[in-house]
């Protein structure tokens, strides 16, 4: 395709050169460049692109995208105002739009967004549709597994997803979409048919710096979607209603809303309850216990609505749905004590985590948590407080350092967790901790992993490395049988 194509309808400030040579990809990563393409330079974080295209020059560019013109580069220039959301635009172009030949859903919140793409993709398959999935435990095209390194992938990453979920025939594609996405303009060229918002709790302030900017960047959901589902029990559900640019059905179960969950049950096998959308009732059963599985199975309930399935189908879809990887999962041990591993990372993650267990649990809730390192600071007292508040006992260990000191990281978690008077040990080494969790379980105590969930790696300052807690639960059980 010609560069002059993939510029039309982008507010282009300034050229330098021809448009009118094809372009055989596009790419922000220099080392990736090959004859032909288009560079982008992204101004990132600790690098800026621009400082990197001569090197794609020399690789075979034939045109930069840039914000600015570059000096010694005599290569075509086109100067535009943000390069990445550019980008976007003609990516999703060169690319033939192919979000237009599926029906696109986005998920976005602080908790839930995982599961609830899960719920809607099993609901979906259940009425025999072909359904790819984008999200932080994996991508699915068709029987396909591709590992995801982030929540959602670049512009350029997304737009060849697509494209694969489009050749192998999706009639669906459910994603998460994260902050980071919506704030770097990531999936600002995408379309929408259905856009949902589960909740919004204190995370990646490393990043959004304010709460207020969190919301703001998770709002911008409502403006490139069709129809919109909004959480009515959160306080941020009026901000939302206020600034959406789409029409939208709310859901809850404290609030007046379009879809309402009544007269609910919650069981160690699951939850059930009445759903109320305008008038119409019908039995909801989900095989997944706690409080946060009814917002997960509303937020659910409310895309499938919007996508014109009827009620009944969606409780028999939901019916038959199974648990996540990572998500409030037992792990077998045929012990007398229970090991759950989930992926809360959050204040309100682990809050929500250990009330569901608290409502089957019949002996103590031991839990094992540490903080990511490189992350929010401000959320790790918060995080010890709410562990040791609704926790019997703690174990306060690493989780993903990244390049922090442990030590360091857990000296920040111990404020808040001190403020409870709930009993803790300290056990930096996450292998070591686990094990002494295991030690002390006693008959019907119920031991939970916190923060690593779906991930089988723990990242250290110097490298990575296999890091599997099911794993380790089982080889350290058959070790102590022996």
């Amino acid at each position: 395709m010609k560069l002059s194509e993939l510029l039309e309808n982008i507010d282009v400030l300034d050229i330098k050169g021809v448009t009118d040579m094809n372009i055989s990809g596009i790419t922000f990563n220099s080392k990736e460049v090959k004859p032909g393409y288009l560079f982008v330079c992204i101004k990132g974080f600790t690098t800026d692109g621009h400082s990197f295209a001569r090197n794609a020059i020399d690789a075979g560019a034939v045109a930069i995208l840039a914000e600015h013109f570059i000096e010694g580069i005599d290569a075509s220039t086109v100067v535009v105002k943000d390069t990445r959301a550019a980008a976007g635009m003609m990516t999703a172009k060169f690319y033939d739009y192919p979000f237009r030949k599926f029906r696109l859903i986005g998920v976005t919140g602080t908790n839930g967004k995982t599961t609830t793409t899960y719920l809607v993709k099993s609901i979906l398959e259940d009425k025999g549709y072909k359904v790819g999935l984008i999200g932080t435990n994996q991508n699915l095209i068709g029987n396909k597994v591709i590992p995801a390194e982030r929540t959602t992938p670049d512009f350029i990453e997304l737009m060849q997803l697509f494209n694969q979920f489009a050749e192998e025939g999706a009639d669906f594609v459910v994603m998460e979409v994260s902050s980071h996405s919506l704030a770097l303009d990531r999936v600002t060229a995408c379309e929408y048919e259905v856009g949902a918002f589960t909740n919004i709790t204190q995370d990646h302030l490393d990043f959004h710096k304010t709460m207020e900017n969190y919301l703001e960047a998770k709002s911008k959901l409502f403006k490139i979607c069709e129809k919109g589902v909004i959480n009515n029990d959160i306080e941020s559900a009026d901000y939302l209603k206020k600034n959406a640019d789409c029409g939208y059905i709310t859901y809850g179960k404290e609030n007046e809303a379009d879809l309402k969950a009544e007269n609910i049950v919650y069981t160690s096998k699951g939850i059930e309850f009445d759903a109320n959308f305008k008038g119409e009732t019908e039995k909801i059963t989900l095989p997944i216990p706690g409080e946060f599985s009814v917002y997960n199975a509303l937020t659910a309930i409310g895309i499938c609505l919007s996508l014109g399935l009827s009620l009944s189908d969606i409780a028999k879809g939901l019916s038959e749905a199974k648990g996540v990887k990572g998500r409030i999962e037992v792990v077998p041990t045929d012990t007398d004590y229970t090991v759950i591993i989930d992926y809360a990372h959050t204040p309100d993650g682990i809050l929500n985590i250990i009330n569901a267990i608290r409502g089957f649990a019949k002996g103590r809730i031991i839990t094992l948590f540490g903080c990511g390192g490189d992350r929010d600071r401000t959320k790790r007292p918060l995080m010890g407080k709410v562990a040791g508040e609704l926790s019997d006992f703690c174990i306060v260990t690493s989780d993903n350092p990244r390049t922090e000191e442990p030590g360091e990281i857990i000296k920040d978690i111990l404020p808040g967790i001190d403020e409870t008077g709930c009993e803790y040990v300290v056990i930096e080494n996450r292998f070591e901790a686990i094990s002494y969790a295991l030690d002390m379980a006693e008959k019907d105590d119920i031991v939970l992993l916190a923060g690593k969930g779906h991930e089988t790696y723990q990242i250290l300052k110097d490298r990575t490395i296999t890091f599997d807690e099911r794993e380790i639960v089982s080889k350290l059980i058959d070790f102590s049988e022996k």
